[in-house]
């Protein structure tokens, strides 16, 4: 279903009845509804970082749900489609915290390669319908992952943004690991702290001392 070592390590997980049951929800909305991501691209964020080479957790709660924008990353937009807000504010700190240069588009596959789990907690949605699919067994599944993230004996950065995504910190019970949470890059919320946070600096202040290898946060054009 993704071709790296996530297969093996969630084998157990797709077999579960929950997932078999959550499964059979998501394809028969598919059939009856226009929803999103593409459903080739649900699991994309997997598939861009292994469970091996996921070094930072980007916590989403669900895709976007206007026509062509959810990619299966979280807070990513494919190439030619207008930057959402958040991605906008993101960007600005980006900006105000490594000096990286405004990119004039919203594909975050690059962080994916570079070992940033880029996750929505539920992986689907209904066109126009926000977290039409909260109820299908989606969040059962990304705690799940949430918690074997945690088991990693490689610390690991969990980012949370916003107070669902924050909800999750229970989740999160080694020391080894560093979470880093904040009000969410919104319009609605970024002004009461995300902006001068610093995310992506502590983020790579805290892979190089525990010896792991930087991300390159800036996006080329």
């Amino acid at each position: 279903m993704i071709n790296n070592d996530w297969d093996i390590i969630l084998e157990e997980e797709f077999n579960k009845p929950y997932f078999i049951e959550c499964k059979e929800k998501v394809i028969e909305d598919y059939k009856k509804h226009i929803c999103y991501p593409p459903i080739n691209k649900v699991f994309d964020a997997f598939r861009l970082s292994s469970y091996k080479d996921t070094k930072v957790l980007i916590l989403g709660q669900d895709p976007y749900h206007n026509p062509n924008q959810a990619m299966g990353l979280a807070f990513s937009v494919p190439k030619g489609i207008a930057i959402p807000p958040s991605l906008v504010n993101i960007y600005t700190e980006l900006n105000n915290d490594l000096g990286c240069k405004k990119p004039t588009h919203g594909d975050l596959t690059s962080w994916g390669k570079s070992g940033v789990l880029l996750l929505n907690a539920i992986l689907s949605v209904r066109k126009n319908q926000p977290l039409a699919h909260k109820d299908y067994g989606w969040m059962t599944f990304t705690d799940n992952i949430i918690k074997l993230l945690n088991e990693k004996q490689t610390p690991v950065v969990f980012v949370l943004w916003g107070s669902f995504a924050r909800s999750k910190k229970k989740l999160i019970t080694n020391s080894r690991h560093l979470i880093i949470e904040n009000v969410h890059p919104s319009p609605l919320s970024s002004y009461r702290g995300f902006f001068n946070s610093s995310p992506f600096s502590k983020i790579n202040h805290f892979l190089e001392a525990t010896n792991q290898t930087p991300i390159d946060f800036c996006l080329e054009d």
